[in-house]
Parts: C-alpha cells; sequence; structure tokens
C-alpha cells in the first residue's frame, strides 16, 4: 500500500463526516462564501472582479460535489452543475450584468 493509499483510507470516515456537515450547512456555506467575494471585491475596488467571480463559482461548485456526491440522484436543486458555463456572464463590480450584445447579423 503506497502513502497515498494510507492518507486516503485514514481521511475516509472525516469526509463522511465533512459531507455531512456540509449538507446541513450549506446555504450558510454558500452565504459566507457571497459575502467574502463581496467583502474582497469591495477592497480591491472591483479590479479582480472577474477572478473573484472565479474563485467564488469554484468554491460552490466544490461544495455541491462534496454535498450531493453521496446522494446519487442528478443535481435538481435549480443551480447549473459544476462543470458547467451558463449562457449569461457574472455581474459586475457595481453588481449589474454587463448588456448584452447584439446578435450577429449574417
Amino acid at each position: 500500500m503506497g502513502l497515498l493509499d494510507n492518507v486516503k483510507a485514514k481521511l475516509g470516515p472525516a469526509k463522511g463526516k465533512v459531507s455531512d456537515l456540509a449538507q446541513r450547512h450549506e446555504g450558510k456555506i454558500h452565504h459566507g462564501l457571497d459575502k467574502a467575494a463581496q467583502a474582497v471585491d469591495k477592497r480591491t475596488k472591483g479590479k479582480y472582479s472577474d477572478r473573484i467571480q472565479s474563485g467564488t463559482g469554484r468554491a460552490k461548485g466544490a461544495m455541491e460535489r462534496l454535498t450531493h456526491k453521496e446522494d446519487g440522484a442528478p443535481n435538481t436543486g435549480g443551480t447549473t452543475p459544476s462543470g458547467a458555463r451558463g449562457t449569461t456572464p457574472p455581474p459586475t463590480a457595481g453588481g449589474t450584468p454587463p448588456p448584452e450584445a447584439p446578435p450577429p447579423t449574417s
């Protein structure tokens, strides 16, 4: 057995506990992520808004995978599954979405 196998075997029970806690407090965790993202965006005056939104999205995706991994059912919570890209761009620093581009002319 390799080192990685030993680590996985020892952390297996902890993952179940973390998953259970994440399921029970999913709303609070998402709220905390949003609040932290807004605070950082405000402190940086919107300079890194795209990166902050991307990082927040990735963190939420990781949460989704952690909390719904053992369900066995597809994600029907109304959110986009992790890895999927929506067509709506993230909001800008001011909190409003950027204007949509006009349709292409042929």
